[in-house]
């Protein structure tokens, strides 16, 4: 095989390797090194065999993947305060032109999902994300795992079981989460603290992300009340800073707020609506997470 067909196939799968190792690990940076050390072992690797090279590709990849999930999770319990997913910029353009298909990709790396799949094992996290992402059949996801079809169809089953319990139920229109963003970011900035309690739902949580590195609550806020008011409160805060600014953007397959302190992103807020009201707050203010959106 030429060489230049070799990088060629590499980057023709390149957006799956990537969508299948961030959906994995929830990191872009842990992401781009799974893919890299996978274009590694492709290009080294003894090609005269492979019949179907985005499979073998995926196998590599996934493996690699659940590899790295197993050290990140001895680094994630000693995380400080809550830990939520990096955001990761999505564009699925010309490459995904069933809009059915799209949306199926838009939840697969949802920020709600993505933290859902947190408490699963690594093993049932790649074959939740290898099934219900990329529809792979059970033979070649056992092929992949190197386990038997029997027993991956049952880590599919628990761990189908498990997301489904779990997941919050959003609403999934990006014009109404648009909308809805926009008058929350108005009320907090007008000090509209009757305006902001209108628009929670009474159960809605907050969660912000830190990693201990910049200021957010260690713990996740719960009830209209306590989030309202911790909107009200750093929104106050937040109005006394110089040089601020905010812009729109997508993130995770949905509408996101970012915030820019010197033109440079201080913070990430994404909302979870659900039946017109806004049931959860993402807030991601752990710079290491914000840097691929610089």
């Amino acid at each position: 095989m030429a060489t230049d067909t070799v990088i060629d196939l590499f980057e023709e799968h390149r957006p799956v390797l990537m969508g299948v190792a961030y959906r994995m690990l929830g990191r872009v940076a842990d992401a781009e090194d799974v893919v890299q050390d996978a274009w590694l072992r492709w290009s080294q690797a003894d090609r005269a065999d492979v019949r179907e090279p985005r499979a073998y590709l995926v196998r590599i990849t996934t493996r690699l993947a659940v590899d790295r999930l197993r050290q990140a999770q001895s680094r994630r319990e000693s995380y400080v305060g809550p830990w939520l997913p990096e955001p990761l910029v999505t564009d699925f353009g010309p490459r995904v032109p069933d809009t059915a298909e799209q949306a199926v990709l838009a939840d697969s790396v949802s920020l709600a999902v993505l933290v859902v799949l947190e408490s699963l094992s690594p093993l049932e996290r790649a074959v939740f994300v290898l099934r219900e992402a990329f529809g792979l059949p059970f033979a070649e996801i056992a092929a992949t795992l190197e386990r038997g079809e029997a027993a991956v169809r049952q880590l599919a089953a628990r761990a189908r079981k498990h997301v489904e319990e779990r997941r919050p139920r959003f609403d999934v229109d990006p014009a109404q989460q648009r909308d809805l963003t926009e008058r929350f970011l108005a009320a907090a900035a007008d000090g509209d603290l009757d305006g902001l309690m209108k628009m929670l739902a009474p159960d809605v949580s907050l969660v912000g992300d830190s990693g201990g590195k910049s200021k957010a609550p260690v713990r996740v806020i719960e009830s209209a009340d306590k989030v309202g008011r911790f909107v009200h409160g750093a929104a106050r805060q937040g109005a006394q800073q110089a040089d601020t600014s905010y812009r729109f953007l997508e993130l995770n397959g949905a509408p996101a707020v970012a915030f820019l302190v010197g033109g440079k992103i201080d913070a990430v807020i994404q909302l979870g609506v659900a039946d017109g009201k806004i049931q959860q707050v993402y807030i991601v203010r752990n710079p290491d997470k914000l840097q691929t959106l610089l």
